[in-house]
């Protein structure tokens, strides 16, 4: 196990990419994450000796993120909600990570895209089936469908008001007559 500065060193690089890649996109200096973490280049290649191993660790980050959110809105949200809080994260995720997904150099990143996909997937899946029981959503929905719609409305890209529209007109196509909120 890692020393208690070491895990550290590597919590503030990773924060701290995390921000600096948002609003600096995936090209960020790499000397300018380890000043603004604190630490030095040294340390910083020491946990992440390349710029992909960066990218990748903070692209797994996100997903992690992503995935926690859908296991927490399974637990404590009404069905229909949790599902499409989740799709709200995921479209946020896709628009907004798409650029730093695709700065992964092609150099071994189809595996690594194939686990992220398949946690989206067993994301969405129980939370689809759990509004399915409920009622709430139509019976013939899948989780590769969803994910579809969603993926769209974020290619899409056109911002916040658009995303919510979009989404609620899914919503309301896939919401049986009786939960329907529109």
């Amino acid at each position: 196990m890692p020393r208690a500065d070491a895990q550290r060193n590597r919590a503030l690089i990773l924060t701290t990419a995390k921000k600096l890649f948002a609003e600096r996109g995936p090209g960020a200096p790499l000397d300018d994450i380890a000043r603004h973490a604190g630490v030095g280049n040294a340390t910083l290649y020491r946990h992440f000796p390349t710029r992909r191993d960066l990218l990748v660790a903070v692209y797994a980050d996100e997903v992690t993120d992503l995935t926690a959110k859908g296991e927490d809105l399974l637990r404590h949200d009404p069905p229909a909600d949790a599902l499409f809080t989740w799709l709200k994260a995921f479209i946020a995720h896709v628009a907004d990570k798409g650029d730093l997904a695709r700065a992964i150099p092609e150099d071994g990143r189809s595996p690594l895209f194939d686990e992220w996909h398949s946690a989206m997937h067993e994301t969405v899946a129980p939370l689809l089936a759990r509004a399915q029981e409920a009622g709430t959503v139509r019976p013939d929905l899948d989780g590769p469908d969803l994910l579809a719609l969603a993926g769209g409305i974020a290619a899409a890209g056109s911002g916040p008001a658009r995303t919510d529209r979009l989404l609620r007109l899914v919503r309301e196509g896939i919401t049986t007559p009786a939960h329907n909120p529109g």
